[in-house]
């Protein structure tokens, strides 16, 4: 029952944000009350500290299962920068509660210890090929997981919070099945490209 609460708040709180959200729309669609949902989790800001929290383990939960201790360091991040654009691209709430809680100041993120912890393992996941690579002579010294984050972060990010924009502006090719499996094969390249050493060759 929690589950289904939250994953029906993530919905609403990705559409209509902190303010706009309604605990009877929520209880509606689950099939439920107001009074359990209150139960369970106090209030509406406490409820979408849990939506928060849950949006973010999906994705660490996908990271987890790649399997990327087993792969050549470079193989290892390029699997895991396809999926992170393609979790972004399949998970559209997930972008706009973030964007949401920036328009908070990050004011629920922060006080977030599940949050935190779970972001401390994925810089913990970078870190640790960036390790291999630099041993293997794969990736040029020196790299930050922090600041390639950031980076794969950002080219999976835009994608998805832009999408109207972009589209109004510059048509829907990029948006196709052809477009999208383009720009998440190039920011694959990209990134990897960012990593190699010095001379260009991995």
């Amino acid at each position: 029952m929690q589950q289904d609460i939250l994953r029906v708040a993530t919905t609403e709180f990705a559409e209509h944000g902190l303010s706009g959200a309604r605990i009877d729309e929520i209880a509606a669609k689950t099939k439920t009350s107001k009074r359990m949902i209150y139960y369970y989790f106090g209030d509406k800001e406490t409820l979408y500290a849990r939506a928060l929290e849950s949006a973010y383990a999906k994705v660490r939960e996908g990271e987890g299962k790649l399997d990327l201790a087993g792969l050549p360091p470079d193989e290892a991040l390029a699997r895991l920068v396809a999926f992170t654009f393609d979790h972004h691209r399949k998970n559209p709430d997930f972008i706009r509660m973030v964007m949401i809680e920036n328009v908070h100041h990050a004011d629920y993120l922060s006080q977030s210890k599940v949050i935190r912890g779970l972001n401390v393992a994925a810089i913990d996941k970078l870190t640790e090929i960036i390790r291999r690579g630099e041993a293997a002579g794969t990736f040029r010294p020196g790299l930050d997981p922090t600041e390639l984050h950031w980076q794969i972060s950002a080219l999976s990010f835009f994608n998805v919070s832009n999408k109207p924009t972009f589209s109004a502006l510059f048509g829907k090719a990029l948006y196709s099945r052809a477009g999208q499996t383009a720009l998440r094969d190039h920011a694959v390249e990209m990134i990897l490209r960012y990593v190699c050493d010095r001379e260009g060759t991995r």
